[in-house]
């Protein structure tokens, strides 16, 4: 029969083991992660520079927190123009699966991610594992920029979506979606993480009018 003190002694090694365990996931944490909300935008409303200057926004945040290993993708479409074909955001991040900071699967494919996926509040983080300010809060921070459809791929070149690109700060719009999964109206539009609303223009004070900072995704491809 074992004694009350090593019962304890067991006790306290299990401790330290599950101790040491938790420390070691919460260090690998963004080793894991495939995903994130920008914690701050380019700080020039729609002109991100093109999707070079938004993957490269998102390959330094990553870095700033030790998962710069990965290559990372901003989630936007871009349209037709100049002759340049239209970009899908889809196309543009990899195949999954998806973990945010914390080591929360997101999506486990593309499918997923443009269906039954788990994005809400809680799950958005940014790459620093903070929550975006939603709807209630002040700011309000969930208007993300993707320039996309719900199914993740481009709109015509008829009606500007993209903040030109991706180039504008002035005029233009940009297709939103809600971070939070929460809008005006309690509809698919409004639920939608990445095709609720169009901004009101490209400036940085046009996307805060509607509850944005001019945040967007980042997706590891790899």
């Amino acid at each position: 029969m074992k004694s009350p003190m090593n019962t304890l002694s067991l006790f306290a090694s299990i401790a330290l083991l599950m101790l040491g365990f938790s420390a070691t996931r919460a260090q690998n944490a963004p080793e894991s992660m495939r995903f994130f909300v920008t914690s701050a935008g380019s700080g020039k409303g729609g002109d991100l520079g093109g999707l070079t200057g938004a993957d490269a926004r998102c390959q330094s945040l990553a870095a700033a927190v030790g998962a710069g290993a990965r290559s990372w993708h901003a989630y936007l479409s871009t349209q037709t123009a100049a002759g340049a074909p239209a970009v899908n955001a889809r196309d543009r991040i990899g195949h999954g699966p998806w973990y945010n900071a914390k080591g929360t699967l997101i999506a486990r494919d593309l499918d997923e991610l443009h269906g039954a996926n788990i994005l809400t509040k809680q799950p958005a983080l940014t790459e620093k594992g903070t929550v975006v300010n939603g709807r209630g809060d002040t700011p309000n921070m969930h208007d993300i920029l993707t320039g996309s459809q719900p199914d993740g791929k481009a709109f015509p070149p008829d009606k500007d979506m993209t903040c030109k690109n991706w180039t504008s700060s002035t005029g233009g719009a940009a297709m939103l979606g809600h971070s939070d999964r929460t809008g005006l109206t309690d509809d698919p539009p409004g639920r939608s993480w990445n095709s609720s609303h169009p901004s009101r223009d490209c400036s940085q004070d046009g996307l805060k009018s509607t509850g944005g900072a001019g945040l967007f995704y980042c997706f590891a491809t790899n």
